[in-house]
């Protein structure tokens, strides 16, 4: 059993999305059913969706597409995470009208793709600190040497649920790992940090790598963050760049070859349910 805590679909009729340009490698429809098939055979059970940074006057009508996705007969979608500006002056209008929708779980604002100074904003991390009780989480989406950034923004909002993606997006195919994890125990001393160990295929060479090339990076995020602070997550279908999803789950599970059944089922599906609340 796999819940899926990193989804995005993309599809370009819907939808605007205008970073895919720049992507060449993404820049086509990913459906829904396109992924079910796969996610099923590999024995995901619930996904939750993660907003794909869509045009930001179509972030609510993102998260209207996905929930009627969800609404089919036997959908895995359980959940949105939603995108948010919370540097505009909006966005506490905005968080009111997310937590009165129950298929809203938490909210994400991609922070490596605008200056740093977009979240050392005085309205940023005011908003950032409105999310806390709300029990919505946040997700922090960032490279290694933005680590002291992460650090910075949790401690100013320590009642906030966080949620650091992609194991802290390692340069594994440069073979970076060092700086890379003096961050990540850094930023897991935050207790109000979780780490999601989703898709990391995509970081590294696509034609070398091996279980043994992830290993080293998963080991050091779940000594670092313990088995009740780690979830998991496809990043379907980003996670196609580095073999796509079934060659992501089947390396899973043989990092995980040698751990006992207590801890897999944290990572693989019950930290999520407790944290989302599913």
């Amino acid at each position: 059993m796999f819940i899926d805590t990193h989804l995005h679909i993309i599809d370009r009729s819907a939808l605007p999305y205008p970073w895919l340009s720049q992507a060449p490698a993404l820049d086509r429809d990913f459906l829904y059913e396109t992924y079910a098939t796969e996610a099923r055979r590999c024995g995901i059970t619930t996904a939750l969706h993660m907003e794909v940074d869509v045009d930001p006057a179509a972030m609510q009508a993102e998260t209207d597409h996905v929930a009627g996705i969800s609404k089919k007969e036997g959908s895995l979608l359980a959940g949105a995470i939603v995108s948010c500006r919370p540097e505009e002056q909006g966005f506490a209008a905005y968080l009111e009208r997310q937590k009165a929708d129950p298929f809203v779980k938490g909210f994400r604002r991609v922070l490596h793709v605008v200056p740093d100074d977009v979240s050392e904003g005085a309205l940023f991390r005011e908003n950032i600190r409105r999310i806390g009780g709300s029990g919505l989480t946040f997700d922090l989406c960032t490279l290694p040497h933005q680590a002291g950034r992460v650090t910075e923004l949790v401690d100013l909002a320590p009642d906030v649920q966080f949620v650091l993606d992609h194991c802290g997006v390692p340069d594994i195919r440069s073979d970076a790992f060092q700086p890379w994890k003096a961050g990540i125990s850094e930023i897991a001393r935050r207790p109000n940090v979780v780490c999601k160990v989703s898709g990391v295929v995509a970081y590294a060479d696509a034609g070398t790598w091996t279980a043994q090339t992830l290993q080293p990076y998963i080991e050091h995020v779940i000594a670092s963050f313990g088995w009740d602070r780690v979830v998991w997550g496809s990043d379907w279908p980003v996670c196609t760049l580095g073999g796509g999803l079934s060659t992501w789950v089947a390396a899973t599970h043989a990092m995980l070859s040698g751990v006992g059944e207590a801890e897999r089922s944290k990572l693989l599906f019950a930290n999520a349910q407790r944290l989302w609340a599913f």
